[in-house]
């Protein structure tokens, strides 16, 4: 799937912090720290933020605190809001997330301490036992749709995306690969 002003069909992660914290200049820093995440099923919001870490050698339990937004929707914005306001020493959003906040807080005072490797887009797939020539059908159908066709793109405005891309198993090794690091059993 492509997604974002950019028509991308990958995605990171944002460690951030507010601008005037002296005491968290680096990830090391964040041990110890109380931070704010999405969902604890949230990519961007918070599994590829603890893989970064993972990778620095940060463990859940190196932190003091590991919270999740409240509440349904807006979760990446309470994240925010909620590193602006005090409430937490760090948040992990999904990156574009500041653009949606701009108008709400002054966003010279939040530091994007650290941005996640770029992971796979979301994948549509169809479910096993599924006649071949069905999904086929659907696939072409999907991988026609063009934003430069007015009509398409009501069709692909309404998904909130800006077109679909093919993609191979493969591809989302790098996902597999975090889950592995992270300790994630994917079946």
């Amino acid at each position: 799937m492509v997604e974002g002003p950019e028509g991308s069909s990958t995605f990171r992660g944002q460690i951030i912090c507010r601008a005037d914290n002296p005491a968290v200049a680096t990830l090391a820093d964040c041990r110890g720290k109380r931070w704010i995440a999405v969902d604890p099923n949230s990519a961007g919001g918070y599994l590829y933020a603890l893989g970064l870490f993972h990778g620095q050698g940060l463990r859940p339990e190196d932190f003091a605190e590991i919270a999740f937004a409240p509440g349904p929707g807006g979760k990446q914005e309470k994240v925010v809001l909620a590193v602006w306001a005090g409430k937490y020493d760090i948040g992990s959003i999904r990156e574009g997330t500041l653009q949606v906040v701009g108008e709400k807080i002054d966003l010279r005072e939040i530091r994007v301490l650290a941005t996640t490797p770029w992971y796979p887009g979301w994948v549509y797939s169809a479910r096993a036992g599924l006649d071949p020539e069905v999904a086929g059908n659907i696939a072409r159908a999907l991988l026609k749709l063009s934003a430069t066709d007015k009509e398409q793109r009501r069709i692909l405005d309404a998904a909130h995306i800006m077109g679909f891309v093919p993609a191979q198993d493969r591809d989302y090794d790098p996902i597999r690969n975090l889950a592995a690091q992270i300790g994630i059993h994917l079946d």
